[in-house]
């Protein structure tokens, strides 16, 4: 049997999706497919889901049957050779999450990401002290100290995705409570505060906070973040976390129905320059 892990990479996602395109390009159902590895049709199933890694040998019988030449079978080979190593994420496994592994790859692979926050300031934006002080706060705080710094750990390293030279566009559109919920201090309010300040100096962010004084808006149902990905293989994918878990929707309606509620928001919302003042007259509070 193919190997099941907690989470599949991005590049394993792609593969897959576009092993699925071979397969039916070849006029084969999943039965005949699985014929030719001498599998059940659910491992086809589970290896175009990205459900279990793609062994090699699997993967270069599969291709064969689909009538794929041999020089584009070797590329994709290799291909699949380097998206079956484990991601950078995955050394953080004691702390890390199934369901957020996914989350961690698809934000590094991301051309855009879009969120929303009514509560807390987003991971990528987190001072470390903010970030100690959001983790003591919630469940994963009862890990003791030891696995609150190793959540920091995380969170920063996943921070350095902004200082890539092909870093996403992030934009995020924030609830005013953000910044009025005093989370860890006036002390760490501030500098996170000023870390908000440098971050929309940054070329490839954008953020706008939605004042109390501009009333109800589409988005406050929780938090979400909208993920767009430079290959076609990937659609535009919405993550929405909840207290145990995540969900992950691709299906267009619900993606455009999110994409709708960010835009909505995003109007309403004060402008980035706006944005700005805001966090520059909040400053002078603290």
């Amino acid at each position: 049997m193919s190997e099941p892990r907690s989470a599949p990479t991005v590049g394993q996602v792609v593969l897959g999706r576009r092993l699925l395109d071979l397969r039916e390009r070849a006029g084969m159902r999943r039965e005949d497919a699985a014929g030719v590895l001498h599998v059940a049709s659910a491992t086809i199933r589970r290896m175009e889901t990205a459900e279990v890694a793609l062994k090699i040998p699997y993967l270069q019988l599969l291709l064969k049957a689909y009538g794929v030449p041999d020089d584009e079978a070797e590329t994709f080979v290799r291909l699949a050779e380097e998206a079956n190593r484990p991601g950078w994420w995955q050394r953080f496994h004691d702390i890390l999450p199934g369901w957020f592994s996914m989350y961690v790859s698809l934000e590094g692979a991301a051309c855009l990401i879009r969120s929303y926050e009514p509560h807390f300031v987003p991971g990528l934006l987190q001072t470390e002290d903010y970030a100690r002080a959001v983790l003591r706060s919630g469940a994963v705080g009862q890990s003791g100290p030891e696995g609150i710094e190793r959540h920091v750990a995380l969170r920063r390293r996943r921070q350095e995705l902004l200082a890539r030279p092909d870093a996403p566009r992030l934009w995020v559109v924030m609830d005013e409570t953000v910044l009025r919920r005093p989370v860890g201090g006036s002390r760490v309010m501030r500098a996170q505060i000023e870390r908000l300040l440098e971050a929309v100096e940054l070329p490839r962010v954008t953020l706008q906070v939605i004042p109390f004084d501009s009333g109800p808006h589409p988005g406050t149902y929780g938090p979400f973040v909208l993920f767009r990905f430079a290959v076609p293989e990937l659609p535009d994918m919405v993550y929405s976390e909840y207290l145990t878990g995540a969900v992950y929707l691709d299906a267009r309606p619900e993606v455009a129905a999110h994409l709708e509620v960010m835009d909505r928001m995003a109007a309403q919302a004060a402008t980035a320059h706006r944005t700005r003042e805001i966090l520059r007259d909040l400053r002078k509070e603290l």
